[in-house]
């Protein structure tokens, strides 16, 4: 399969993309070489873009993450790059997407399995089945109501198993909890 590839005339068509957060001081005197209608700027290399945004997430139809140490980056302007090989296709059909959790931060998050990190143990979903899954995850991590008539010695192991099986299978929520009644 060959991947498509990306440069400044189709990277903001139907992607998906990790920017990592650059520091301003970094580059101080950038020249940007385009601004959207929405206000973000672009500063086009050969090797990539930076983008400078108050809005990360969906972008028109793409989906594009900033990878920062601030928890909320859309809250100020803050400047990403990323190269063109860090951009996937997107759309709203295709199965092109799988969960991670990290149970020490009790974060769930999607990933493009175009991404060279992805070892195929997750079920690839849409992105609406991505976003439903990431839902019942984060209620899983987050509350303990969902295990109220459940019979089980340590839910800290249980919630790991649930969500194991949310992220490597098709079985529903209300499938995993009936089986374990």
């Amino acid at each position: 399969m060959t991947l498509k590839k990306y440069n400044k005339t189709n990277f903001h068509k139907h992607t998906f993309c990790e920017f990592i957060e650059v520091d301003t001081n970094v580059i101080p005197n950038i020249e940007w070489h385009y601004k959207s209608k929405s206000g973000s700027g672009y500063c086009f290399t050969d090797e990539g873009v930076y983008r400078i945004s108050n809005h990360w997430g969906r972008a028109a139809n793409c989906r594009w993450r900033l990878i920062s140490e601030i928890k909320n980056p859309n809250q100020k302007e803050r400047i990403g790059y990323a190269k063109w090989t860090d951009f996937y296709p997107n759309n709203e059909t295709e199965s092109f997407f799988y969960v991670e959790v990290n149970f020490e931060t009790k974060e769930a998050t999607f990933q493009h399995k175009n991404n060279p990190n992805y070892d195929g143990k997750a079920v690839l979903r849409n992105a609406s089945e991505t976003a439903k899954v990431i839902r019942q995850i984060k209620e899983i991590l987050e509350s303990d109501t969902w295990a109220k008539y459940l019979d089980f010695d340590d839910l800290e192991q249980l919630r790991k198993e649930i969500i194991t099986k949310l992220i490597q299978t098709y079985t529903s929520f209300a499938e995993i909890k009936r089986s374990l009644l």
